[in-house]
């Protein structure tokens, strides 16, 4: 069974996946190794790893092709691997979806760390990775990438579930505009701090019975959101 925390390493030579399998399995990171690229679509759909490593020159579909199609269906962040160092291949990469890059030949500290970096930026505590969140009715299963309220499963966006994923992991911790944004844009996209606020009131409406009254997601005016500690605390006497 796949564990919480697994990283999908997408590459077709055996022995540059091995060692980067390595060097993350010792930093407690589990791992998944996939050689091509149509595998490595079912792989994300199927365990929505933690993060993918993505090499660009693969059999069949290439690098590119696959961090655009998973983009169709998931956040989850990507840093991709190149041989080549032009700054053409670089932009294409960021642009197309992937939140950072390694150019061939790496040194797999370095390549450790950027990944490290890569989680921090998305909101994501390598080492505090759980499987299932839960806040009174509201569940996350972050394997699965579900949401559900009292046992209904509510269709949320990526972003909506990153946003959620985030608040989740720390119940009653604040959290103001510009943290969320760090989690929801780690590359520093230009977009204004009111779009968390348009994303807070989708998630109202579709994980609160009274999205006026919230139960789960509340405001601390003139600074951000927090998560309540549970379903009641949100409740006016």
């Amino acid at each position: 069974m796949v564990q919480p925390g697994t990283v999908l390493i997408v590459e077709d030579d055996n022995k540059t996946a091995s060692l980067i399998s390595l060097y993350l399995q010792r930093e407690g990171f589990e791992t998944r190794i996939s050689s091509n690229g149509a595998e490595a679509l079912d792989v994300v759909r199927q365990i929505s790893p933690l993060a993918v490593i993505l090499d660009l020159m693969l059999p069949g579909l290439d690098g590119w092709e696959v961090c655009r199609r998973v983009r169709e269906f998931s956040d989850v962040p990507i840093l991709m691997l190149t041989a080549k160092g032009e700054e053409f291949d670089r932009v294409l990469g960021l642009t197309i979806g992937a939140d950072d890059y390694v150019v061939k030949p790496f040194s797999p500290r370095e390549l450790v760390a950027r990944m490290k970096a890569l989680l921090r930026r998305a909101g994501i505590a390598a080492r505090d990775i759980r499987a299932r969140l839960r806040v009174g009715g509201l569940e996350l299963d972050v394997q699965k990438h579900e949401a559900t309220v009292d046992g209904t499963r509510m269709d949320l966006t990526p972003s909506e579930f990153k946003l959620l994923h985030i608040l989740m992991n720390a119940p009653g911790r604040l959290f103001t505009r510009d943290q969320l944004l760090d989690g929801l844009y780690p590359l520093g996209e230009q977009v204004i701090d009111r779009v968390i606020d348009v994303h807070i009131s989708k998630l109202r409406q579709k994980i609160e019975k009274d999205p006026a009254n919230p139960r789960y997601i509340l405001t601390v005016r003139g600074y951000g959101y927090r998560l309540a500690i549970d379903d009641t605390e949100g409740i006016t006497p």
